[in-house]
């Protein structure tokens, strides 16, 4: 094919317009790796950014066993040559133990293709067992080492019908099978699949179908350099694409290597170059585009990483720290650190994964055996990608021990120029894009390190080193609730009135009487906030309003939520801007800008169905505030979210902030999701990790920057040592001291009732920062009032 020709078809498929099959084929006579290679690395990178992951596993070779002669392999023995056909129970369980002891996320069962077929041995070993076949001992196996270790089974077992791929499913996270050649050749006399009944491309690929059928999200790949050429290799990653087009069950693509073993028939054969593999890796990331996983085994080519990332690589694999490379015994892993560094010496940041690829586990419910989807989930960050730390919000766990690096300021860095330009955008008050948001929670390494200094450095900026809060009293007057929100443990329906607690009501008078406690105590305001009562109406919310002025005059009343807000129009058949002047004559002072969890309709369509949607959210808000009452708004993240789900709520605060100036803080709330009726189910993450929680305060005060300067963290949500690290991260406010906090603990917070004013002024003493006590409005409290709290 002409160099013309050629180049366009690289130019067409960096534009996003993959390789027909001609021009795909056409890629066989292109010479030009430099030019394959940066189109191959700009798909990869718009795919997955600077991020390169491998999952922590542990290898278990049920048996090496195999019926099958492949002519490279060193992994199949003899029964001669093994002390038994197959690892018993307590081997397999004393490598997982050892994999879990060293930190590993995954157990990667490897074993050759139905020995059983074969060898008597195998046959006579499973019947002493009690097994009817392999595939029987690998799925009893694969459940007991995830039910006594926890780790996630991707299994290998070689060609499985429809039936046995579908028990294997409810074991087993993930699957894989190489496809290694597409070429029937291979296949012929003295070529290296000759003898190998289990290499037929076609019954490979009938298999690879099979999984697509099931729904069995797998792993496949190539062999390059065991005899077929450029052109076969193109038609077997053409293969694979036209499988995965269809059913999307591909969820990472390997290029590996020949690697030449003694006392195998190949044992002289010539090796593929380094540049032969990355030619492979190019144009495999033309023909599949940007969103495919790419991988490629680092072990294998310990002298190019970076060139292989260069080259379209986005994933290394499974990595042990305990086990061997079965298969390459040769070629020892490299040790996490050491890839870590190449990894970032390469320009990309090392990620840890599970068993499944990231996008697999974003879409856990469908690629992923119901019973096992809350394991998955819990393990999961807002990626897709293993939380590495177990830190929960709201739970009392202890920080990571790392995590004082985060926000260590004297630390150099270097941030990608890439994030370095949205950072100076955000600073400089211009609007970020959604993309560039996403971009700023994606960060790993110095780039996040970097968003939380640049974060930190603004807030300096905008608002110096005073640390504020407010002394107050949350006051929830009824936690009954017309509502289902499927992250509320608060609420109690007519199904529920014992669940946590009874199901309780307070009068007006009830509510005015905690409002004097609190005011004696010396709180300046009271947030009231409740459940939605089948019976309240918008009469009772001014009621409750007109009870507390009478008693304390000069509280400042911080009440009822949008939602609230809403419903009390609602009953009365009034606009929100009538209803809410009656309010503010009433005496209500500001609202609390709840019940926005996320504000995009696609998250909250899962999690609170029957709630206001994202509209009607922004529209009360936006009355609130034309009539002249300022307002919080907060976020309740770590859930079901994504990060653009994150940037479009940011940006929808921004935007109407803009219009109306209103908004006097924007609060982060991480997601507590012990007892909260979708993380009790497994329908949810279990909250956001540490590094999001950090993330989301730090991108917060960049997105909104100059509308909103106050950036609250909830030590309720955070902890204490989580709150001074958001405080290092851009915030600027710990909320208030929340006497008698009710929600968060029903949703299995340990936090605590109330942090005292004492306690929260040590907290910001104890990272050399000023505190303060503010009134809702963000002005000082008088010194009298001071004193009394």
């Amino acid at each position: 094919m002409p160099a013309t020709s050629l180049n366009a078809i690289i130019a067409a498929a960096r534009q996003g317009h993959r390789p027909s099959r001609e021009d795909a084929l056409g890629l066989a006579d292109c010479q030009d790796l430099p030019a394959l290679a940066a189109a191959a690395e700009a798909l990869t990178l718009e795919g997955f950014g600077r991020i390169v992951t491998y999952s922590r596993k542990v290898f278990i070779p049920l048996t090496q066993l195999c019926r099958d002669v492949c002519h490279y392999c060193t992994f199949a023995q003899a029964p001669r040559e093994l002390a038994s056909p197959y690892l018993s129970p307590e081997e397999v369980l004393a490598i997982a133990r050892a994999g879990a002891t060293a930190g590993c996320k995954e157990a990667l069962f490897t074993l050759g293709d139905k020995p059983e077929l074969r060898y008597g041995a195998a046959r006579r070993a499973l019947d002493e067992m009690g097994y009817a076949s392999t595939l029987d001992y690998l799925e009893a196996m694969a459940r007991l080492v995830y039910e006594e270790t926890g780790l996630l089974p991707h299994l290998n077992p070689g060609i499985m019908n429809a039936e046995e791929m579908a028990r294997l499913r409810k074991v087993s996270f993930s699957m894989g099978i190489m496809l290694e050649s597409a070429s029937p050749r291979l296949c012929e006399k003295g070529m290296p699949h000759h003898g190998s009944p289990d290499k037929d491309p076609a019954v490979r690929l009938a298999c690879l179908r099979t999984a697509g059928e099931l729904a069995v999200p797998f792993t496949s790949g190539i062999l390059i350099g065991i005899g077929e050429t450029r052109a076969e290799r193109i038609e077997s990653l053409l293969a694979l694409r036209d499988l995965n087009d269809e059913f999307g069950h591909i969820q990472e693509v390997i290029i590996q290597n020949f690697r030449a073993k003694p006392d195998t028939k190949m044992a002289d054969a010539p090796e593929p170059s380094l540049d032969e593999h990355l030619w492979t890796l190019a144009v495999a990331r033309l023909i599949f585009g940007s969103a495919m996983s790419l991988q490629a085994p680092p072990n294998l080519q310990r002298d190019g990483l970076a060139a292989l990332v260069g080259a379209g690589v986005n994933d290394w694999g499974g990595v042990s720290p305990v086990t061997p490379d079965h298969v390459n015994p040769e070629a020892p892993w490299p040790h996490l650190v050491e890839l870590a560094a190449e990894t970032t010496a390469a320009g990309r940041h090392l990620a840890e994964r599970l068993a499944l690829a990231p996008a697999h586990a974003m879409q856990a419910a469908r690629w992923v055996d119901a019973a096992l989807v809350p394991a998955l989930l819990a393990r999961i960050d807002i990626f897709g990608r293993a939380r590495t730390d177990s830190w929960h919000a709201g739970a009392g766990h202890p920080m990571p021990v790392h995590a004082a690096a985060w926000v260590d300021a004297t630390r150099p860095l270097s941030v990608h120029p890439e994030i370095a330009a949205i950072i100076d955008k955000a600073r400089a008050g211009a609007d970020l894009s959604e993309a560039e948001i996403v971009a700023l929670f994606a960060t790993e390494g110095d780039d996040f390190r970097g968003v939380l200094r640049a974060a930190d450095q603004l807030r300096v900026e905008v608002v110096g080193d005073g640390v504020s809060f407010v002394v107050n009293r949350n006051i929830n007057y009824t936690n009954i609730c017309t509502y289902r929100c499927n992250f509320c443990a608060f609420a109690k329906g007519r199904a529920t009135p014992e669940l946590r607690g009874p199901a309780y009501r307070l009068d007006p008078a009830q509510v005015a009487d905690i409002a004097e406690e609190a005011w004696n105590k010396g709180a300046t305001e009271v947030c009231m906030q409740g459940g939605i009562h089948p019976e309240y109406t918008g009469h009772t919310y001014r009621e409750i309003i007109e009870a507390v002025k009478a008693r304390v005059p000069g509280m400042h009343l911080h009440a009822f939520s949008p939602l609230e807000i809403h419903q009390g129009a609602s009953t009365l058949g009034m606009n929100l801007h009538d209803y809410l002047r009656m309010l503010k004559e009433a005496g209500l002072s500001t609202l609390p800008g709840t019940a926005a969890e996320i504000l995009d309709d696609e998250v909250r369509a899962i999690i609170c169905h029957d709630k206001i949607n994202t509209q009607e959210w922004l529209e009360v808000v936006r009355a609130a505030h034309e009539v002249g009452i300022k307002t919080t708004a907060t976020i309740m993240y770590g859930h079901v979210d994504r990060a653009e789900h994150w940037a479009r709520h940011l940006l929808h605060v921004r935007n109407l902030q803009k219009i109306t100036g209103g908004f006097t803080e924007f609060v982060p709330l991480a997601f507590v999701h012990m007892e909260a009726p979708m993380g009790r189910r497994g329908k949810s993450r279990a909250g956001p990790t540490l590094k999001e929680s950090l993330l989301m305060h730090a991108v917060a005060r960049l997105a909104l920057h100059p509308l909103i300067p106050n950036i609250q963290t909830s030590w309720v949500k955070m902890g204490g040592q989580g709150a001074t690290l958001c405080l290092q991260a851009g915030a600027n406010d710990l909320g208030g001291v929340l006497m008698y906090e009710s929600i968060t603990r029903s949703a299995g917070g340990t936090h605590g009732q109330e942090f005292s004013a004492q306690a929260l002024e040590k907290l910001a003493r104890s990272i050399g920062r000023r505190p303060w006590r503010r009134t809702t409005l963000y002005q000082a409290v008088t010194e009298p009032k001071s004193r009394a709290a």
